[in-house]
């Protein structure tokens, strides 16, 4: 019995046939175990970095608010460690290109870096979307704008967002997501939002060595300084944090499978049912926030209007002609004809004048050279009709 294990004095009698069995079970088996053990381990380094807490059965919900739309969306985006395809295709018209309507397919793990920034920095106001999918119609118009927009931006390809927290420091926001080191992050201070995405770890601007420092003590990280200096522990990160991000990739792309899910398909009891088709990415009907948190963004704001006035002062003041006022009928006039100018060197003309009642409103002059004439400073006499001084035809 050389390849059997010599007997005790504690074995029961059966032992030995148990012992054969239990060796050749093992070694039938022994592959299927160690292609268990392999993907076992494969699974648990996809889902390293998605916080302690976060299991393979874990469910996950957003609150989301789109600044320019409008919209808020709550939603349950993950579901026993499984995406909802249809909560997905909710968030992917709800962050589409607000100026041109179009939506594209976003990439899941955005909502996955949301979900830990939103719990990380312990958030209670719903997430703020300044910018999510662009058009490139709508890239290349922002570019033309501004030098600061990609050509090849991220936001193009569904995989880059702009966001806000009202109620947390917009550095605090980013320094929480540079930690996550998922993608990039941009840091907007003067808008106040911060650019995530899942693209290479990259940051900008990039901080000071002696900033780098104190947000990562143990120098383990991707992020560069803007001296250009990697921290100490930059080799450790570049062995595992790009290794962690494609794993991360890898199961977003296939879905986010459970362990269940993968055990069935190891053992080949039936084929993993397939996942739902996406719906086509027709505008639904998203549910408001129960709280709207404060726009920052500047909207133009009615000015306030003047207190009310009296009924008939209003229609006077809003009319754009003169209205007389109804207190009574105005007999009409009939305009008066015009006088011919009266020649006062004819003596006929002259008598005449003067029995006209409209000659007290004639601003009648007095020949300086006739003697005693009357003059404002030299009368003193009651308020009389002055009477007009006829010239004699010798002078």
């Amino acid at each position: 019995m050389s390849g059997t294990p010599p007997m005790t004095s504690a074995d029961p009698p059966h032992a030995p046939a148990v012992r054969h069995l239990s060796l050749a079970f093992a070694k039938s088996f022994r592959p299927w175990f160690l292609g268990l053990a392999v993907a076992t381990l494969a699974f648990a380094s996809a889902a390293t970095g998605t916080q302690d807490a976060t299991a393979n059965g874990d469910t996950r919900s957003l609150t989301i608010f789109h600044t320019h739309s409008r919209e808020s969306l709550t939603v349950t985006f993950r579901r026993d460690g499984r995406y909802d395809d249809q909560a997905l295709s909710q968030l992917n018209w709800l962050l589409r290109d607000w100026r041109t309507d179009e939506s594209t397919k976003m990439d899941p793990r955005l909502f996955d870096i949301l979900w830990e920034l939103y719990r990380e920095v312990g958030s209670r106001e719903p997430i703020n979307i300044i910018s999510a999918y662009r058009s490139p119609a709508t890239n290349g118009m922002l570019r033309r704008r501004s030098s600061g927009v990609s050509e090849h931006s991220q936001h193009m390809l569904g995989k880059a967002m702009d966001i806000r927290l009202p109620d947390v420091d917009t550095a605090r926001l980013r320094a929480a997501a540079m930690r996550l080191q998922y993608g990039g992050v941009g840091y907007y201070s003067s808008s106040a939002f911060v650019h995530v995405d899942t693209g290479n770890v990259r940051a900008w601007p990039r901080m000071t060595q002696d900033q780098l420092a104190r947000l990562f003590p143990d120098g383990k990280t991707l992020h560069l300084p803007s001296n250009g200096k990697p921290l100490a522990g930059y080799e450790i990160a570049r062995a595992e944090i790009p290794a962690r991000n494609a794993a991360l990739a890898k199961q977003a792309s296939a879905g986010g499978g459970s362990v269940g899910g993968l055990l069935a398909g190891l053992f080949g009891k039936g084929k993993p049912a397939p996942a739902p088709a996406a719906p086509e990415p027709t505008p639904v009907k998203v549910a408001s926030a129960a709280v709207e948190p404060e726009i920052i963004e500047p909207t133009a704001i009615a000015p306030p209007l003047p207190p009310r006035r009296p009924a008939m002062q209003a229609i006077v003041v809003a009319s754009a002609e003169p209205m007389a006022l109804p207190i009574a009928a105005a007999a009409p006039v009939a305009p008066e004809p015009v006088r011919k100018a009266t020649n006062w060197s004819e003596p006929k003309a002259a008598a005449k004048a003067l029995f006209d009642s409209r000659t007290a409103s004639l601003n009648l002059t007095f020949a300086p050279q006739l003697p005693g004439d009357l003059t404002i400073t030299r009368f003193s006499g009651p308020a009389v009709k002055p009477l007009p001084v006829l010239r004699q035809a010798s002078l």
